[in-house]
Formats: structure tokens, C-alpha cells, sequence
């Protein structure tokens, strides 16, 4: 698992075609697993007290993905959209595959969602049933399913997952349908880090293709053991690791709730190889089998999207998990994975980088201007191009040409630098940059900076609106302790120019977050704004 060894001019990484990039269904690869690994195990419920629960093999998996897609082929037509609205759970695995089969796409809901987010979701994604479980997290969703649903006339199904209806007969003959690689699979909404939500729509092609090149980077073979603590409803939980399981042929043990101890029990009872976490979620990991260890001996690497990470994030994986840690940079719209770190790789590009482009993935760094290709070193926006982009935003043709261009870029709204090896760094978001003065400051360069003081666990930098000079950089910081003003002041007079040091420094206690864990810097902006931190 070593690094594509290419020297670049110019910010364009050529596709590199060490995996190749197969032309298959979700639910083809379902069952061409299940006929050549039938009585491996390939999922173990772990429920929300911590308790192990029902288990499948392939064999067993394809038999219920089967059964409940029939069931579906006769409530809904091929191409209909289901909203599914759960917390993790075997029955959203087996609605994953079912839908697949039946040429269903499945739109995802976050559970945290109240009855506005719902009735949005539902409408725009122009679905005409809903699947829910009656209450997650104390949040009542029978009921705020049943208040989302009222207008909305297209809606003929509301049905708990967790009955017998799931499975129920409608009044169309039982018969599957041919489904096409290209096909549409899913429909997943954008994490609204900036705000109004767009739906992804994702080909089977290019959710089966982007985890298996995810999976494979990670050397997840048939013996491995993956626990599963990403949220289905997002590209993570459902795409990467279901489905790299998947690829694999191995067993997922998929978490119902993130809670810790049970991971880090589950981490030491199944003898698992690797998890994949949001940084929030690997440092309350850490800091829990600190306070009580496990014995994780067979873990093997710990993977991590979201954000940059500390050196010390990645030094405390090494000495209490005894793992590799990885790093991966992506975006719903790239189903979702783009560039990713090699097993290889040293502590240096793993805390300063994201990595190099997966297989069968050109990546370019281009000018926001003319949409070229900038020099190496040089900061433009972050493009991809290859079998995983989506397809298209579900009924918004305009913002679908603004994101994927004439000669196919995925334009991702992030910014970033490319080196001559192809390795990409992630400097901030476009419509993040904060312009001082008229002077461009790129914040993901200054948390980079912050994230090496030891009194820093997490860091999220952002524009403030100011008279005088348009913008402020404001730094909004979790520490490990009481933070220090002027300590962090001089960290950053040491290590970049004075004019990137932030004017403007906020500890908080927790960020806002997204459902896929990303922080949402537009509500710590305006809560700034409307008078809710106090300065250090």
C-alpha cells in the first residue's frame, strides 16, 4: 500500500488504474458475494444498550434483501423514491440492499431531524413513502413522521421498520427488475455546513466503486472485521464501510448508538482490525480507553474524515490503540471518498495532507477565475473527475451545472494546493475564505497552525463581519484545559505571518455540528454575532 509515484508541474493527477472501476449494481454485487462467500458472517447487530444481537451471513443477508425486496416490488414501481429515517440498524442494511434490488432509490434522513427537515426532505426529494422507527435519542419520530406527512400528498406509505409491515404485500405482481450500474441508488442531502441542503443523486456505479477503492487503500481483505460506527443515512455508514464490507466479503459489526465503551467493548470483543470515525469521535475514543483500557492488539488502523487532525491525535492513536492512522478527504457529492492517505504514509503528510486521489480519480487543483489547472503549490479549488461523481442535485439543474462542469469536473467548493507528488491539502472552503482588508486568508492553513499547540483538541476558524476591515479571523477553540490567550497568540506569531494570527479567540465547550460530524461554522458566526460567546 505504498504512494502513486508521479511528479506533477501542474495541479492535475492523472486516474491511476491500479483497482479498476467495475460495472455492477449494488445488488449484483450483493449476490455475486453471497454465491462466493456463503456462510461467511456478514453482519452483527450491536444494539443501543451495548448487547450483540441478531446475525447473517451473506447467504442469510441476500435471502432477507431478497424476501423484503419482492415485498417492496409490489407497493412501489422501479425508480420511486423511499425515504428511509433511522438511527443505524440490521433493517437499514436490508432496506440498502432491498432497495437496490428493486430499483428503489433510497433517500436518506437524519433521526435527529424534527418535522420541517422531514417534510423538506420528503418533498424535494419527491418520495412517495416513508420508513421510520417510532423514537431514537427521546426524539418522538412516529409522531413527528405522522405531523411531516400531513401535506404532502404524493406520500402513500408511513411504516415502522422495526413491524411486520416492513415486509407486506401490496397489489403489484412480485417481480425485480433489471437495474443498471448507472442507475440511480440513492439520493443523500448535503451536510448544510453552509446551510440550504441539495440531494445528491448516487449511481450504484459509483457507491460500489468509491468503497471498494476506499476499502481497498485501507487492506480490508475477507478476514477483516470492521465495526460500524458511522450513521447509515450518511455516504460513510451506508457507502464506505457497508459497502466495502462488502467488497471484502467480511463481517461489519454495526453500532447502533456511538457511545464509547461500547465501541471500544465491541472494538476488544470482536477482535476488529478497523473503525473509521469523525476526529470528535476518535478523540472521545481515546480519551475514553485512557480512563479504562482495552485490549485492541488486533486493531489495526483507524480512519478519519471530516477534518485536518493534530499530530497529537494521531501520537495518542499510535500509543493507546497500538493502530495506523489514516486520513481521507471527500464529499457526498464523490459518493463520497476522493483523495486518501497509503498505509504507508508518514506522520508528516498524514497531519498536513489528506492523501492522493483514490483509483480510477483525476484531481485537479484549478483556478476559481478561468478553471484551469494552477501550478503546483499553488491554492485553487479542488476538482474531481472520474466514475464517482453523482449524477446530478435531484430537480435543480442549475445548481447541477454550477458544480459539475462541461468536461465533467466535480467543482467542490473546497479550496486547496496540490504537491508535485499529487498529495492534496485542504486550505478551506471558497465561500469560507475570509478576506481581511482585502487581504485572503484560507482557514483551514490557520487551524493546521492552532491543532500543533497541545492545548488545542479541535479548532474551527472563521470570518467574523467587522466595520473596519470587512472581516475578522475569528478562532472558535475545545481545549484540553483553560486556554491561554496569549499562549496561542504567540504559537501563531511563530509560525505564520502576523496577519493570519485570528483577532477574535472563543473556547467553547462543543461545536454545532452537521449529521455526518462536519462543524458548521455559518451557526458559530451567527451566534457570534448575536452576542452568545464571550471572548478570551
Amino acid at each position: 500500500m505504498t504512494m502513486y509515484n508521479v511528479t506533477l508541474s501542474n495541479s492535475l493527477f492523472p486516474a491511476q488504474n491500479d483497482a479498476e472501476s467495475c460495472e455492477i449494481t449494488v445488488g449484483g454485487l450483493l449476490r455475486d458475494v453471497a454465491a462466493a462467500r456463503p456462510d461467511a458472517e456478514a453482519l452483527v447487530e450491536v444494539r443501543q444498550d451495548g448487547s450483540e444481537g441478531r446475525r447473517w451471513s451473506y447467504a442469510e443477508l441476500l435471502v432477507g434483501a431478497e424476501r423484503l425486496a419482492r415485498a417492496l416490488s409490489t407497493r412501489f414501481a422501479p425508480g420511486e423514491r423511499v425515504v428511509v429515517w433511522s438511527p443505524n440498524s440490521p433493517e437499514w442494511v436490508l432496506m440498502e440492499y432491498a432497495c437496490a434490488l428493486s430499483g428503489l432509490v433510497l433517500v436518506t434522513a437524519n433521526p435527529a431531524f424534527q418535522a420541517r427537515e422531514l417534510a423538506y426532505v420528503l418533498e424535494q426529494s419527491g418520495a412517495v413513502a416513508l420508513f421510520l422507527v417510532e423514537e431514537f435519542r427521546g426524539n418522538p419520530m412516529g409522531r413527528i413522521g405522522a405531523e411531516a406527512v400531513t401535506d404532502i400528498a404524493a406520500i402513500r406509505e408511513v411504516t415502522d421498520m422495526e413491524s411486520d409491515a416492513l415486509f407486506a404485500q401490496g397489489t403489484r405482481p412480485p417481480a425485480l427488475p433489471v437495474v443498471a450500474p448507472h442507475d440511480a441508488a440513492m439520493i443523500q442531502y448535503t451536510s448544510g455546513t453552509t446551510g440550504f441542503p441539495k440531494g445528491a443523486v448516487l449511481s450504484h456505479r459509483g457507491l460500489v466503486n468509491n468503497a471498494r477503492f476506499y476499502a481497498g487503500r485501507c487492506g480490508v481483505t475477507e478476514a477483516t472485521t470492521w465495526v460500524n460506527i458511522m450513521p447509515m443515512f450518511h455516504t460513510s455508514g451506508c457507502g464506505m464501510v457497508t459497502l466495502g464490507c462488502l467488497q471484502a466479503g467480511c463481517r461489519m459489526v454495526l453500532v447502533s448508538l456511538f457511545d464509547p465503551d461500547v465501541v471500544l467493548d465491541q472494538l476488544e470483543a470482536s477482535s476488529a482490525d478497523i473503525i473509521l470515525g469523525v476526529p470528535t469521535m476518535v478523540v472521545a475514543l481515546l480519551d475514553t480507553q485512557e480512563g479504562r483500557p482495552r485490549d485492541l492488539a488486533a486493531l489495526k488502523l483507524v480512519s478519519c474524515g471530516g477534518s485536518m487532525v493534530a499530530p497529537e491525535l494521531v501520537r495518542r492513536v499510535q500509543n493507546l490503540m497500538g493502530a495506523g492512522f489514516s486520513t481521507l478527504y471527500g464529499q457526498t457529492e464523490h459518493c463520497p471518498v476522493i483523495t486518501q492517505h497509503h498505509l504507508s504514509d508518514s506522520i508528516d503528510d498524514i497531519c498536513s495532507t489528506a492523501g492522493q486521489p483514490v483509483a480510477q480519480t483525476e484531481v485537479s487543483i484549478r483556478s476559481v477565475g478561468d478553471n484551469r489547472a494552477v501550478p503546483v503549490g499553488e491554492i485553487g479549488e479542488i476538482c474531481a473527475r472520474g466514475p464517482c461523481v453523482m449524477l446530478e442535485y435531484n430537480d435543480n439543474p442549475k445548481a447541477t451545472s454550477e458544480t459539475v462542469d462541461a468536461e465533467g469536473w466535480l467543482h467542490t467548493g473546497d479550496l486547496g494546493r496540490m504537491d508535485a507528488r499529487g498529495y492534496v491539502t485542504v486550505t478551506g472552503r471558497v465561500k469560507e475564505m475570509i478576506i481581511r482588508g482585502g487581504e485572503n486568508h484560507f482557514p483551514a492553513e490557520i487551524e493546521n497552525c492552532l491543532l500543533e499547540h497541545p492545548d488545542v483538541s479541535e479548532v474551527a476558524v472563521v470570518g467574523l463581519p467587522d466595520l473596519r476591515w470587512g472581516e475578522v479571523i475569528g478562532a472558535f477553540i475545545r481545549g484540553t484545559g483553560p486556554l491561554d490567550k496569549a499562549a496561542l497568540h504567540a504559537h501563531c506569531r511563530a509560525n505564520m505571518s502576523p496577519q493570519k494570527t485570528p483577532n477574535v479567540w472563543v473556547q467553547v465547550e462543543d461545536f454545532p455540528l452537521t449529521g455526518s460530524g462536519k462543524i458548521q461554522k455559518f451557526v458559530l458566526r451567527d451566534r457570534f454575532v448575536a452576542g452568545e460567546f464571550t471572548e478570551l
